[in-house]
């Protein structure tokens, strides 16, 4: 390991920025760590301020509270009195996550995901090719067709045959069907380490770029414990860990049935998950055992994987744990439902996911 000192840049670290984008920056992240609650962020926020002084003469936390309300990103309940964040300011977080996700994908030299298949889409390539019988003829190359019948026949006795004709390439265009399954069971803040804040900020995230540059995918959430149930987008910010065992099975079912519904050719499970299963329905009653890989429980999730794997649904899994133990159980899965596991740091968890996002959606076009 080495370090690399360099003069101090102020500009690289968000000194000159105007107060108010810099008090917003601290309290979007704040907002991550609390769950989206606003009025314990400010708190904090104001905590802070106490401490190191954050604001100047410019802006106090007042000025910047009214300032938040003004644009529309907080409001104050009027039964309740308590200050929520607005549609606009979730949407803000999952812009703020997307940003954040993508920096640090560039900053690895990942994220560069260009394919190199081409084909009937709707983006223009530069490059091209000799036109064939069924082309679009909005993908003509006017030019290029041209000089090719300027340089076979000339000036003087201009003509255009077929071979003279050329089109421009165009990127695939396919559509994928993905559920990201999220794990809120106790083992998720267990330990002294946060785990569902990255888990919370990812799934924002992706579901901004799908939103923004992949209109024609779908993305749905499945948050499971005990039990799973669906979460709407506008309800990200607000995932909370419980005091749930991990019913792994039952979220793989409740993704099995949304993917059902969807008419996308391409499906695929995306889960994110810090530990074995350890809980599933039998005879209508809650089966638990924390204690060990519960063959009988674990032989439910694989057979609901091999299940997956013949309705053409593929299972990424996603284990922010690196107990050998429980590596064992992802490979049994993986196997099982001849899908991916990656083994990913809290740190490198949205990179993982984007990277192999954007690459099955390459490897779908083919």
């Amino acid at each position: 390991m080495f370090f690399r000192y360099s003069e101090w840049d102020e500009s690289r670290h968000g000194q000159n920025l105007p107060t108010f984008d810099r008090l917003l920056d601290l309290f979007q992240q704040l907002l991550f760590h609390t769950g989206g609650d606003a009025d314990e962020a400010l708190s904090w926020l104001t905590q802070l301020d106490n401490k190191y002084g954050l604001t100047d003469d410019e802006m106090g936390i007042g000025d910047f509270i009214e300032e938040l309300k003004n644009r529309g990103l907080i409001e104050r309940d009027e039964q309740t009195g308590v200050v929520q964040i607005t549609a606009k300011g979730e949407r803000g977080l999952r812009q703020r996550s997307l940003e954040e996700i993508f920096s640090h994908l560039r900053k690895s030299g990942r994220g560069n995901h260009k394919t190199p298949y081409a084909g009937s889409g709707d983006e223009r390539l530069p490059e091209t090719r000799p036109f064939n019988f069924g082309d679009d003829i909005h993908s003509l190359d006017v030019t290029g067709t041209l000089s090719n019948a300027f340089r076979r026949s000339g000036l003087g006795d201009f003509s255009l045959s077929e071979d003279d004709f050329q089109v421009f390439e165009t990127d695939h265009h396919s559509s994928v069907a993905t559920v990201l399954m999220i794990d809120l069971s106790h083992s998720m803040i267990l330990y002294g380490e946060d785990r569902i804040t990255p888990a919370r900020k990812t799934a924002m995230a992706l579901a901004e770029l799908i939103m923004t540059q992949y209109p024609k995918d779908t993305l749905d959430i499945v948050a499971f414990g005990n039990e799973a149930w669906e979460v709407e987008v506008k309800d990200l910010p607000y995932l909370q860990v419980g005091p749930f065992h991990t019913n792994t099975r039952a979220g793989l079912e409740r993704a099995r049935t949304i993917l059902r519904r969807r008419k996308n050719r391409n499906k695929q499970v995306f889960m994110i998950t810090d530990g074995k299963p350890s809980a599933h329905f039998e005879a209508g009653r809650l089966y638990k055992n924390a204690y060990g890989l519960d063959r009988k429980i674990v032989n439910k999730v694989l057979d609901e994987a091999a299940i997956c794997r013949r309705e053409g649904i593929t299972i990424t899994t996603f284990m922010i744990a690196h107990d050998p133990y429980l590596q064992n159980f992802v490979r049994q899965l993986t196997d099982a439902n001849q899908g991916r596991a990656y083994y990913a740091s809290l740190d490198d968890l949205g990179g993982f996911i984007f990277e192999d996002y954007v690459r099955n959606r390459r490897k779908f076009m083919r």
